[in-house]
């Protein structure tokens, strides 16, 4: 995975700031709420602007200082733990949950083999007698998009988040024999500047909606003052695992890719490297620069071209 890589390629402080207080700010404005609700309601709430109005001016601003910090603290600490939460959604679990881990791979694999079987049924009519009916050909469509978001080469995930990104980290291997893993810090470097705003953007996207959960997480801790407090929080958490979490690692990958489909011509121009000259050369010039920017490569081939990318 490249969690370490879009790790370090964070947004602007301000930027980020914004990302991580906005959330906090919601949750602890939400355990406001429940406080108020457990503690007679806003009458409470007026004694304690009260007792805080009656401060002296130095002390109103150490409390809006320490609370500031909190929150700001707060934020920060959770968009950390974003890291090691998305981890887990995608589905690298510890060894103590390798049987549940199994269990869920099998069950995606034959729902992989399910799909397979029902595009192949459907390739015929669709792509080659042109046949089908409307019907056929936007289940053969749904099928194909399904399709995309497994690994092709039957590696895989326990989740659903997981084997989105990781088909997505994939493809370009199998189009072009360019492993991600190892190509991707290269590229983008070379990316134009609006492709990797897109790609930070989609990340910080992705980042988000995982914090957003553990928010969700932690907002089930107020349940002590206020019931309610206990069916936000699974909502939030059901929404975000269930659906934005996944639609958001599809944009993601989604992005991740058409940078390869649209840019990779800069990583061969970069390194001196020429220009595959059908489908069938690069998939095998790509495995070969994969090669060359991992540990290097011995021998007279290819020849270097001399032209650099610059112009």
């Amino acid at each position: 995975m490249l969690d370490k890589f879009w790790e370090a390629a964070g947004e602007k402080l301000a930027d980020r700031w914004a990302s991580t207080s906005v959330p906090a700010i919601i949750f602890w404005l939400g355990g406001l709420l429940c406080w108020i609700s457990s503690h007679g309601g806003a009458s409470d709430l007026r004694k304690l602007a009260g007792w805080a109005a009656r401060q002296s001016a130095p002390v109103q601003l150490v409390i809006l200082i320490t609370a500031l910090l909190g929150v700001a603290a707060s934020g920060v600490i959770v968009q950390r733990l974003a890291v090691v939460g998305l981890r887990l959604i995608e589905g690298y679990w510890p060894p103590l949950a390798g049987r549940l881990s199994r269990w869920r791979t099998g069950r995606i694999a034959a729902k992989a083999e399910n799909l397979e079987g029902k595009f192949q049924d459907l390739a015929g009519p669709v792509l080659e007698s042109k046949s089908a009916t409307a019907a056929q050909r936007a289940e053969f469509t749904e099928i194909d998009q399904q399709l995309r978001r497994i690994p092709a080469d039957g590696d895989y995930l326990p989740t659903k988040t997981g084997n989105i990104l990781r088909a997505g980290e994939r493809r370009p291997a199998e189009k072009y024999g360019l492993d991600a893993v190892v190509v991707w810090p290269r590229l983008w470097l070379l990316l134009p500047a609006d492709t990797r705003s897109e790609l930070s953007q989609a990340r910080s996207a992705l980042d988000s909606a995982v914090a957003s959960l553990i928010w969700g997480l932690l907002f089930i801790g107020f349940t002590v003052l206020a019931w309610w407090a206990l069916p936000v929080a699974v909502v939030v958490v059901l929404a975000m695992y269930l659906y934005w979490i996944p639609d958001r690692a599809g944009v993601f990958a989604d992005l991740l890719e058409s940078a390869f489909d649209i840019h990779r011509s800069l990583l061969y121009r970069s390194q001196r490297w020429p220009l595959p000259e059908n489908p069938r050369d690069e998939h095998a010039s790509g495995e070969q620069i994969t090669s060359y920017l991992m540990r290097g490569l011995d021998g007279a081939t290819p020849t270097f071209t001399s032209d650099t990318g610059d112009s």
